[in-house]
């Protein structure tokens, strides 16, 4: 690493300090950006945007960790999305919660064994609904990112109950190792399930929706890529 790269590792630790001035310490402060740098660094396949990624997961891990020590009071609701590797699944339910609620919801998404990944196909699914994942990355779940949470969506994967949030499982078919038709697919399920939660939250969706909110449409493409592409792990209707 640089100097120059140093620097701003040194500068996101210096701005995190100030915006949680009398939250946490310095030391707290810069104990989390080490964590968050130690476990991106090794994945990172573009090194120029490492320092992005690592601010953003401290100020996530930090700002949970606040949620779940009562350290801040909550001025959102915080969905957070979980799937075993979070590079497909919890990252569309996700974008496309961030999306379709104008931020009026605090998103995270979790994987309770992330690859360190994110499915290609994924992005170019939600690149066409004009969302972008090029700075995404796999977060590994954590107690603190648990208990900050309101809501808690799991799709293929188990977790402890808790009284602490309200919990959903989604069956929601995985996009790995499938053709770009079935992510589609996969996709316009998540934004159907996404929609309704966000209304049952009394959470306002955004006025041009992706796409209409009949569960109807969204099974429709399922099936017809299950008949397609012979996919007898896919139940539908």
């Amino acid at each position: 690493m640089t100097l120059h790269t140093e620097d701003l590792f040194d500068r996101i630790t210096d701005e995190l300090a100030y915006r949680y001035e009398g939250t946490f310490s310095r030391s707290e402060v810069t104990s989390q950006v080490m964590r968050s740098r130690a476990e991106l660094e090794p994945t990172s396949r573009h090194p120029e945007f490492l320092p992005v990624l690592v601010e953003k997961h401290a100020r996530d891990q930090l700002l949970a960790s606040a949620s779940a020590q009562g350290r801040l009071a909550k001025a959102t609701p915080e969905i957070l999305f979980v799937c075993v590797h979070n590079e497909g699944r919890s990252q569309m339910a996700a974008a496309l919660a961030e999306h379709l609620s104008e931020g009026r919801v605090h998103v995270r998404s979790a994987g309770a064994h992330p690859t360190g990944i994110i499915n290609p196909l994924v992005v170019e699914a939600l690149r066409e609904r004009g969302i972008e994942l090029e700075h995404a990355y796999p977060t590994a779940l954590s107690g603190d990112i648990l208990q900050a949470s309101d809501v808690v969506v799991r799709m293929g994967t188990t977790l402890d109950a808790s009284p602490g949030y309200r919990s959903l499982d989604w069956d929601v078919a995985d996009p790995q190792h499938q053709p770009l038709d079935v992510v589609r697919a996969i996709r316009d399920d998540l934004e159907e399930r996404v929609i309704e939660l966000l209304q049952d939250l009394d959470i306002p969706v955004r006025a041009t929706a992706l796409t209409p909110t009949a569960p109807q449409v969204a099974a429709r493409p399922v099936r017809d890529m299950v008949s397609r592409f012979q996919l007898p792990w896919l139940k539908v209707g």
